[in-house]
């Protein structure tokens, strides 16, 4: 049996979303074990009136507890 807990969490990236999902999810595995997936609540830009300067993803992220 296993025991899994959900933390919310915000990343951004000046290339996609895609780039912001990553890095999240490789900031967070440098303090959490066991990361299962992410779910993208949210995505959101930044505008700097001629183009987009920054993707911003909100994700919640799984990952199991340690015994």
């Amino acid at each position: 049996m296993s025991v899994a807990k959900v933390t919310e969490l915000t990343a951004t990236s000046t290339k996609s979303f895609e780039d912001a999902v990553a890095q999240g999810l490789l900031r967070a595995g440098k303090t959490l074990e066991g990361i299962q997936g992410a779910w993208i609540k949210e995505q959101k830009v930044e505008w700097d009136g001629s183009k987009v300067s920054e993707f911003r993803v909100t994700m919640k992220v799984t990952f199991v507890l340690k015994d």
